[in-house]
């Protein structure tokens, strides 16, 4: 009998559904309008400081300022943040008006969902673990907290944060697959710079959740493999 999942996807596999699982869950969630933006403001906090957190992380600061600068060039040359925003309307467009998801309400979901979930040494480790050998348990427990959050993210953030479980499953996927190669790159240093880096974006991501700031952080995106190839080359 053909295998349809390899064994090392069913971590990666299980973190997406449960991110999915989440989302639909908190999609029907209704809360009154003063109560949504009280949660949508915890939540702020919350992903402010997993961003300090996660940016206090690295061990050259220099990384990740020449990673944001680099990735943002990257990003603006390719207009991430507007790709984004399309893709949001298209979806938008396809529910015939009756799903109400604005471009910028998927962006904001997708955006902080994908990063929360994609950036950390819990999601590298254990994709790592997957790959080598055959063990999902921290990609398991990582999918009880990812679809937890992703309730209180969905019934404030709209359903952009279901299809983070796509370049979430995508990346985990790559590393579970690919583990026996690029385990010996992935270097403490590159772990941590690459979680530094993703946590100056999510606190930008909190920052914008408050109404405080406008960033275009998708066009910021590239920064986190940026860092990971400049921590790998770093002498």
């Amino acid at each position: 009998m053909v295998e349809v999942v390899p064994v090392v996807l069913w971590g990666p596999l299980v973190n997406a559904a449960a991110i999915i699982c989440g989302a639909l869950l908190g999609s029907v969630v209704r809360l009154a309008e003063k109560t949504s933006q009280t949660i949508m403001q915890a939540l702020a906090l919350a992903v402010l400081i997993i961003g300090v957190s996660m940016g206090l992380q690295s061990s050259n600061i220099l990384i990740p300022i020449a990673s944001l600068v680099v990735g943002s060039i990257l990003g603006e040359n390719l207009d991430l943040e507007s790709r984004i925003e399309r893709f949001g309307e298209k979806l938008r467009a396809m529910g015939g008006g009756r799903v109400k998801l604005g471009a910028a309400d998927f962006s904001q979901g997708f955006l902080t969902a994908t990063l929360v979930y994609c950036v950390g040494a819990m999601a590298v480790v254990g994709s790592l673990n997957s790959g080598l050998t055959g063990d999902h348990q921290v990609l398991y427990a990582k999918s009880m907290l990812d679809g937890t959050t992703a309730v209180l993210f969905t019934a404030s953030l709209g359903l952009g944060v279901a299809f983070s479980a796509i370049p979430v499953f995508i990346y985990q996927g790559a590393i579970a697959l690919l583990a026996t190669w690029i385990a010996p790159f992935l270097s403490e240093l590159v772990i941590q710079e690459l979680t530094a880096t993703g946590g100056m974006l999510i606190l930008g991501i909190g920052l914008n959740m408050l109404g405080l700031t406008k960033l275009r952080l998708g066009n910021m995106l590239p920064a986190v493999l940026i860092a990971a190839l400049i921590a790998l080359l770093w002498p």
